[in-house]
């Protein structure tokens, strides 16, 4: 590192808290956002720090060596994309702050500049234009790697949950299983069911499903199949099922379809057939 990259490099982090300051007053009142001017106390003193944090991981980038700004790069996206994944904030905010990080962080470099005049090397400017410019990118490609990583965590477990929801396989006894279905069913909650089922039963080892349908509303033919089939599927890994809760317009849709539902063994009422089966 040569000694006007030093001098830069000291002269920006006795002025970290000052680039914070200033872009903490340059922010405005934007309804709902975590940068709004009138976000809060807690709020502004998150965000000081984090900038505190992000102006040194830029200034960092200045050293010769690139493992101090690797980590502080890692470190920064992983706690920044966290927080902002918590406060359901957008990546183009998180753009737009860094970008005015980045025009207030310039303004420093110049201030140097100006003070040191002809001491400044034209290859000391080019080689903090580019480092300097190289490490907005990459913080911002790093963040939007974390951030997409934590959303599809998310997201991934709020399916779980809708999947479990929609079809709870309720585990009654060691061996024994209840699908509670309620509510409309239609083609694609129906579809849900028929991926999400088996794979449970599996996975809580459930010898026999009880598949009860007095709380659907409405079923129509496609629905019938679909039922049907993952009595099917069930069958075919070395599960019993049992049809409980069967309403005659249910009973009459399926003998419309021709669906032979006489291997199968039904019942009025879930509590009919617990009553006789377990």
């Amino acid at each position: 590192m040569s000694e006007n990259t030093q001098k830069l490099f000291d002269f920006l982090h006795a002025h970290i808290n000052g680039i914070t300051d200033e872009w903490l007053a340059a922010r405005k009142p934007i309804k709902g956002s975590i940068y709004s001017k009138d976000a809060g106390d807690e709020t502004e003193e998150m965000l000081r720090e984090q900038n505190k944090w992000t102006n040194i991981t830029i200034a960092s980038s200045l050293l010769t060596s690139r493992e101090t700004f690797d980590e502080n790069k890692k470190s920064w996206a992983i706690h920044v994309a966290h927080s902002r994944v918590i406060s359901r904030t957008p990546i183009y905010e998180v753009q737009e702050a860094l970008s005015k990080v980045r025009h207030i962080f310039w303004n420093y470099v110049n201030e140097f500049v100006d003070r040191e005049g002809e001491q400044i090397l034209r290859s000391d400017i080019m080689y903090w234009s580019n480092a300097i410019n190289l490490a907005f990118d990459e913080l911002m490609i790093e963040f939007s790697k974390k951030y997409d990583e934590l959303m599809h965590t998310r997201l991934t477990a709020q399916q779980s949950l809708i999947e479990e929801l929609n079809a709870p396989v309720i585990k009654l006894t060691n061996r024994i299983g209840v699908l509670p279905i309620i509510g409309d069913v239609d083609t694609t909650r129906v579809q849900s069911i028929l991926d999400y089922v088996p794979r449970k039963c599996v996975e809580l080892d459930v010898e026999h499903l009880y598949i009860d349908l007095s709380g659907v509303t409405l079923i129509d033919t496609m629905v019938a199949n679909h039922i049907y089939q993952l009595t099917q599927i069930v069958d075919l890994l070395g599960i019993e099922s049992t049809l409980t809760g069967i309403r005659p317009e249910i009973a009459q849709t399926s003998v419309q379809l021709g669906l032979d539902f006489t291997a199968i063994q039904t019942y009025s009422s879930l509590q009919q057939a617990l009553q006789i089966q377990v």
